[in-house]
C-alpha cells in the first residue's frame, strides 16, 4: 500500500464560538508538523461565521513554502466564471504552482445562493460548463462559456497553469463528474465498504471516458486523544446534523487508534486525506496529527527538530 497524501483543513469556521482563528500561524503550524496540504471549504455563508476562501489560501502562501493549497471544496457555480478562473489562477501564481482545485455543487445553504443571485436548481449545469472550459481559462486562453452563460472570457493573464482536479461529492452524480474532468474524487462520510464501491466505480467511469482512473480522496473529521463529547459538539455546531448520524465516519482515541482508522480507510483505496479536526483547540490537535502521519510515515521529523 502507498502512503496516503495527509491534509488538513485550516480553522476557517467558528462552530464553537470562539472567534476567528490566526489563520497565518494555522498554516505555518501544519507546515511545521509535516503534512503534505492544508485546505479551505467555501461558503459566502454558512451554520457558522467562515472565512472567506481564496483570502484563506492566499494567507496560506504568503507564509508556507512546501504544502499544498487546496481548496475543499470551491463552489465554482456560486461566482461569475471568470472571476472564479481570475482567483485560481492567482493562486497559482503567487503560490508558486501549489493549489489543488477541489471543486463541488454545494446547495445545502440555500441563502447563499439567492444572495449572489444565482439559481439553486442551475448549479449542476453552471458547474459542468465551467469545468467544460475551465483548463484552457487557467492556461490564460479566451473561451466562449458554453450555456446556461453564454458569454465570452478574454484571456485572464498571468496565468499560473492548471492545478490538480479534485471533484467533490457523495453521489454518483459527483463520481461521474470526477471521472469526466477530474483527477481525483474528494468523498466525505464514507466507511470503508463506500470507499471500496467508490474506487471500483470511477475506475469503470473513467475507462468508459477514455481517461485515467481519478485518484481517492476522503474528507474525515478527526479527534485525536479525547472523547466524544468534543467532537459532537464540534460537528453539531458546524453543521446542525446529529452526531449519531455521522458518528461511524469520524476518527477518535488515541494517536495510535486513529493512526490504525487512517491506515484502514488507505487500504480500501483512500489515495489522499483531508482531515478536519473536531475540536475547539486546533493546535493542540495539529500538533496531535503531526504525531498520526509519523505513525504512518515514520521519515517525517518531529515538530520543532
Amino acid at each position: 500500500m502507498v502512503t496516503p497524501q495527509i491534509g488538513v483543513m485550516l480553522p476557517i469556521s467558528d462552530p464553537a464560538g470562539n472567534g476567528t482563528a490566526d489563520i497565518a500561524a494555522a498554516a505555518r503550524h501544519l507546515e511545521s508538523v509535516g503534512v503534505d496540504a492544508v485546505w479551505a471549504g467555501d461558503h459566502l455563508a454558512f451554520h457558522t461565521p467562515i472565512v472567506e476562501s481564496s483570502i484563506v489560501l492566499a494567507t496560506a502562501a504568503a507564509v508556507t513554502t512546501r504544502v499544498r493549497l487546496g481548496f475543499g471544496v470551491l463552489l465554482l457555480a456560486l461566482r461569475p466564471p471568470a472571476w472564479a478562473a481570475k482567483q485560481v489562477s492567482s493562486l497559482q501564481v503567487v503560490s508558486g504552482g501549489r493549489l489543488v482545485l477541489g471543486v463541488g455543487v454545494g446547495g445545502e445553504n440555500p441563502a447563499e445562493w439567492a444572495a449572489a443571485g444565482v439559481p439553486l436548481r442551475e448549479r449542476r449545469a453552471r458547474t459542468d460548463a465551467v469545468l467544460r472550459v475551465l483548463p484552457d481559462l487557467l492556461r490564460g486562453r479566451s473561451v466562449q462559456l458554453p450555456d446556461p452563460y453564454e458569454e465570452f472570457v478574454p484571456a485572464l493573464l498571468p496565468c499560473g497553469g492548471m492545478p490538480p482536479l479534485w471533484v467533490g461529492g457523495r453521489s454518483d452524480q459527483a463520481l461521474r463528474r470526477a471521472a469526466r474532468f477530474g483527477d481525483g474524487w474528494l468523498g466525505m462520510w464514507a466507511d470503508e465498504g463506500r470507499i471500496g464501491r467508490a474506487s471500483e466505480q470511477l475506475r469503470e467511469l473513467a475507462e468508459v471516458a477514455g481517461r485515467p482512473r481519478p485518484r481517492t480522496g476522503l474528507l474525515v473529521f478527526v479527534h485525536v486523544g479525547g472523547g466524544r463529547n468534543e467532537p459532537a459538539e464540534f460537528i453539531a455546531g458546524q453543521y446542525q446534523i446529529p452526531y449519531e448520524k455521522v458518528e461511524r465516519y469520524v476518527a477518535t482515541g488515541s494517536v495510535d487508534q486513529v493512526a490504525e482508522r487512517l491506515a484502514g480507510l488507505a487500504a480500501a483505496g483512500v489515495d489522499e486525506f483531508l482531515l478536519f479536526p473536531a475540536a475547539a483547540d486546533h493546535r493542540r490537535q495539529y500538533d496531535l496529527i503531526g504525531e498520526v502521519v509519523r505513525r504512518l510515515r515514520p521519515g517525517v521529523p518531529a515538530h520543532g527538530s
